[in-house]
């Protein structure tokens, strides 16, 4: 996996905690396809409330003692979205996980200001190992075209990591500008996303 930690165990990926500084402080964030929690873990360690999300309720259960951690058990791929039509998250994170079609409710599960923190394998990691099936590799810059006149692109990267084990990756940070047309009528200064160093 592109941090070399298995799905839900380990450390947060470092794309994540990188781009974690935009979230709103004490914001909620939904976790997709949460496995044990690294990512759940991390925001709640930040004062996040953070939904959990996965098919997996073994996995799921290693968080029940996280008090800002909410886990729900779902079938994201084969039933309908298991959240309120009008839940709206500060910060979406998938890492490992690709089913393409939820990338429309995942837009519009974003609150204004949300930011999307996406990391994924992408085409070319079948010649380096698992997974190896189209199915699950995005596309060049097929992450780019999701968010494309929804989001404003904070950062993005497609290629190859040598470490800690060779993969091939694609990740997309990028955030649901609020609705500013009445703020430029007045010449306000624009949004400012600090970049990490």
């Amino acid at each position: 996996m592109p941090d070399g930690s298995s799905h839900g165990n380990g450390e947060p990926s470092h794309w994540v905690r990188h781009w974690a500084h935009l979230v709103a402080a004490g914001g909620a964030v939904l976790d997709v396809a949460s496995g044990a929690g690294r990512h759940a873990r991390f925001f709640a360690s930040l004062g996040h409330p953070v939904t959990a999300l996965d098919r997996d309720a073994a996995a799921l259960d290693l968080m029940r003692d996280e008090p800002l951690v909410t886990t729900l058990v779902a079938d994201i791929e084969g039933a309908a979205w298991p959240l309120p039509v009008d839940a709206r998250f500060a910060a979406i994170v998938v890492t490992n996980y690709l089913h393409r079609p939820l990338f429309p409710q995942l837009l519009r599960s974003l609150a204004p200001g949300g930011v999307l923190v996406y990391e994924t394998f992408a085409q070319g990691n079948e010649s380096v190992g698992k997974p190896s099936n189209p199915a699950f590799l995005l596309a060049p810059g097929e992450l780019l075209d999701v968010v494309r006149g929804h989001l404003r692109v904070v950062a993005f990267q497609d290629g190859f990591l040598a470490q800690p084990r060779p993969a091939y990756v694609q990740r997309i940070c990028a955030i649901m500008e609020a609705d500013r047309s009445a703020e430029r009528a007045e010449v306000a200064p624009p949004p400012c996303y600090e970049l990490a160093g």
